[in-house]
């Protein structure tokens, strides 16, 4: 059996065994914020991999009640992130007081074949110490010429008093390449934090 979990670290089963070589996650790219108005990855999501994995550690916002946010570029030139999208999301939080314990449908947040950022949370962070959020976006097979490009992301997210699990899933509908993806807060910058890229071999 440990032969098994060995060859499958951070493969999706984790059941069955992967070939010689294959099933793990490859770290590609990094960049971390600072006072940053986006943070764009606009190299290393080709047809390489059939399947992305964007992590997200301590994203910060410089402005109190801020959501982080994202969107998606096939234009290989001048990346504009403006690529329609259909979208579901939903939340669950509890305050630290033992209050307010809630799960819920965000109708609010969801987008309907709309080309605006699609917030990754579904409750604002403050700018405090004690405010940030992580968690990672999952991007299948961005450069199928076939396909609709479909995308599941799940946060956690503090605003200083509650916790927030947010699930988001979704698709890009159309059948270009997607090139890039751009992530800001929806005011001001990302004050802090890590995004890692990372490429599935299958």
């Amino acid at each position: 059996m440990s032969g098994i979990v060995g060859q499958n670290t951070l493969d999706n089963s984790g059941l069955i065994k992967a070939p010689a070589g294959g099933g793990a996650w490859n770290f590609i790219s990094k960049q971390t914020a600072s006072a940053s108005a986006d943070i764009s990855f606009t190299s290393g999501i080709d047809s390489t991999y059939k399947e992305y994995l964007f992590t997200f550690n301590n994203i910060h916002p410089e402005t109190d009640g801020s959501y982080i946010s994202f969107n998606a570029s096939d234009d290989d030139s001048s990346h504009s992130y403006d690529v329609v999208k259909t979208t579901t999301l939903f939340r669950a939080y509890h305050f630290e007081n033992g209050s307010g314990a809630v799960l819920a449908y965000e109708v609010s947040k969801e987008l309907a074949e709309s080309t605006d950022f699609q917030f990754l949370i579904a409750e604002e962070i403050d700018n405090g110490n004690d405010s940030s959020a992580s968690g990672y976006l999952h991007l299948f097979n961005p450069s199928s010429e076939v396909f609709v490009k479909h995308f599941m992301s799940r946060m956690n997210s503090n605003g200083g008093t509650f916790t927030t699990d947010s699930h988001l899933a979704g698709y890009f509908n159309t059948t270009a390449d997607i090139t890039a993806i751009q992530f800001k807060m929806d005011q001001d910058a990302i004050d802090a934090g890590d995004i890692c890229l990372y490429g599935l071999t299958t």
